[in-house]
């Protein structure tokens, strides 16, 4: 099923298979009836059974299965989520996660939040087990105070214009990756945030902003273990560069083992421009700094409204501002350094603009008819740019 969520609180499931596939670069489709002054601001897919957790802007969080939810059309509107949860005055859904349909599996899982202010948290999943039909608090944002003192590790403060904008399950072996709307990323270790006890606590300080820049969404990256040389060994001579003049310096069992663990992070702007960088140039630092270049945001491609790990063998689902909706394949979408402006993905209107981006998984369905006009791209995702690599003063295992 295709959740869709719109600004004006709209939300409904549809089918995927209403959605046919569509070539890089195409005009896309309507995905949803809206009105004037409303836009699609959100979509994910999952299984009908699968329970989702709703986190609101105020900071609470409600709990449905997926079935409970009302079904349409692409070309209807949906039910406003008022009428399906227990919001109050002014309070809106920001957030949604779909979470595993075996709940013995909760207790060794922890949840991962982070706000558009750059602060994130870490609690148990066992914290959110039980959750009343009229919802709980997960997270504190207005007046408060900080409930724990450590120095520079204290907790942010409760800032009522900060907002939640990514909770994602994790464990303790997996590293965290941030990423802005001006076109920065940081990437540390899910223990570099100390798990909370409260569920009230705005967290600590993940990423240092610059400006009125804001983090617009939240990776969780497996990590590989490799160092610093064997990574710049690695991309030097990667499968997917055409390098036939560069001698590969790694052991040909340890290159077929970096090449298998290898992840690519996916980067959608405004404008409709994308690419794919390999996980092993975004080396990981503490939690707290400005972080390092993730994607050229120009004019031409404005700023970042996606950042996130994709594979091949995953589809895509953009939505604009506008209600149109575009899906297309990871694999034609093509592998660039992280400091290169990308290629055309979805080709948007004048003052359109993409704000939701979905990834599905290919194998999970039926073979696609594909229409559309846009330009083929080519099936190995040449390289069409890269990026100095920058080394850090204390090269750490990633």
């Amino acid at each position: 099923m295709v959740i869709t969520v719109t600004m004006g609180g709209y939300l409904k499931r549809t089918p995927l298979s209403v959605f046919r596939e569509q070539k890089r670069g195409g005009k896309g489709r309507s995905g949803m009836a809206t009105k004037e002054e409303d836009a699609v601001t959100n979509l994910f897919v999952t299984s009908t059974h699968n329970p989702v957790l709703f986190f609101s802007n105020l900071g609470r969080v409600y709990r449905k299965k997926v079935w409970r939810l009302p079904e349409g059309g692409p070309n209807t509107k949906g039910r406003p989520m008022v009428n399906l949860l227990p919001l109050a005055d002014g309070e809106v859904i920001s957030t949604v996660l779909p979470l595993p349909e075996d709940e013995e599996t909760w207790g060794g899982l922890h949840i991962m939040f982070a706000t558009a202010h750059g602060t994130v948290r870490r609690n148990s999943m066992a914290a959110f087990t039980n959750i009343p039909s009229n919802g709980k608090i997960a997270m504190r944002f207005g007046a408060g105070t900080a409930e724990e003192t450590e120095g520079d590790d204290a907790d942010e403060q409760a800032d009522p214009t900060d907002r939640l904008i990514g909770v994602s399950l994790l464990n303790e072996g997996d590293d965290v990756l941030l990423a802005t709307r001006g076109g920065k990323a940081i990437r540390f270790m899910a223990t570099d945030v100390r798990e909370f006890q409260s569920r009230t606590s705005m967290g600590v300080r993940g990423v240092r902003l610059l400006g009125d820049d804001q983090v617009i969404s939240m990776s969780i990256l497996h990590r590989v273990g490799t160092s610093q040389e064997e990574r710049e060994a690695y991309l030097k001579c990667p499968p997917w560069r055409d390098r036939d003049d560069v001698e590969c310096t790694l052991p040909a069992e340890r290159y077929d083992e970096l090449q298998e663990n290898e992840q690519f992070i996916l980067t959608v702007t405004e404008n409709g421009y994308g690419k794919r960088t390999s996980a092993y140039e975004y080396r990981r630092t503490n939690r707290g700094g400005q972080g390092i270049t993730n994607i050229d945001t120009s004019e031409r491609n404005g700023q970042v409204v996606a950042s996130f790990p994709a594979k091949p063998g995953e589809q895509l689902m953009l939505v604009t501002d506008q209600g149109k909706m575009i899906r297309t394949t990871v694999g034609t979408i093509r592998i660039a350094g992280r400091s290169t402006m990308g290629v055309t993905i979805f080709k948007v209107g004048d003052n359109e603009h993409v704000v939701s981006v979905a990834r599905i998984e290919e194998s999970d369905e039926e073979e696609l008819e594909i229409e559309g006009d846009g330009e083929t791209a080519p099936d190995d995702g040449a390289i069409v740019g890269e990026s100095e690599l920058e080394k850090p003063a204390d090269p750490e295992q990633e």
